[in-house]
């Protein structure tokens, strides 16, 4: 793949647009994390509503659509169970193995895939080349990745430890950062997503 024809992703850019995209779906986003924490319990159940909150969501959030307070439950996401256990299996076991040599080749092959079972599920593609356009699409951009991922989350630490100190009500502030640093990483994924992978067909 040229160099030319890569996508680069903007940091701040898509930080400041992830957050947007997480604050404009604070509701249906929480709503469906309880629901999803409620339910988890389920057998087979659990299975649609794991893909759901972690794959219908964002890729609904990355298109603008509006995502429904019970987004979790819609039948379609347990239609793919097979495949999504098969492209988290893929991944998970090109993770290890790049762990095993030195951590490093692990966390590129995390960041190369991370889009995998978003492609599988959303763009009907099967794992293996879900995977395969996963690693094209986050060419020459692994480490805008990882550093935005970064910022966010050195900044949560921050804020969270500052609150963290505050006599009686600090417990609770920090949790609420806490909270809220769920709907921006889906805001961020979101983002990522449309950017890098969403004019994939």
């Amino acid at each position: 793949m040229s160099d030319d024809n890569v996508k680069k992703l903007e940091v701040i850019a898509t930080i400041k647009e992830g957050v947007e995209i997480g604050v404009k779906n604070i509701g249906p986003i929480l709503v469906n994390l309880i629901l999803w924490i409620l339910t988890v319990w389920i057998p087979y159940l659990n299975v649609g509503t794991t893909i759901g909150l972690f794959v219908g969501i964002v890729s609904k959030a990355s298109r603008g659509e509006a995502i429904s307070f019970t987004e979790i439950f819609d039948a379609k996401y347990r239609r793919y169970m097979g495949e999504f256990f098969l492209v988290c299996g893929l991944v998970y076991i090109g993770v290890f193995l790049g762990i095993i040599f030195l951590i490093i080749p692990g966390i590129i092959i995390s960041l190369a895939w991370c889009f995998a079972p978003l492609i599988t599920i959303d763009k009907g593609k099967n794992p293996a080349e879900a995977i395969t356009l996963s690693n094209n699409v986050t060419y020459g951009n692994k480490g805008r990745i990882f550093g935005i991922y970064f910022l966010v989350s050195l900044a949560v630490s921050i804020v969270s430890t500052i609150f963290a100190i505050i006599p009686v009500v600090g417990f609770v502030l920090s949790l609420i950062v806490s909270l809220f640093a769920i709907f921006v990483s889906i805001g961020l994924q979101a983002s990522m997503y449309k950017q890098l992978a969403g004019d994939i067909r």
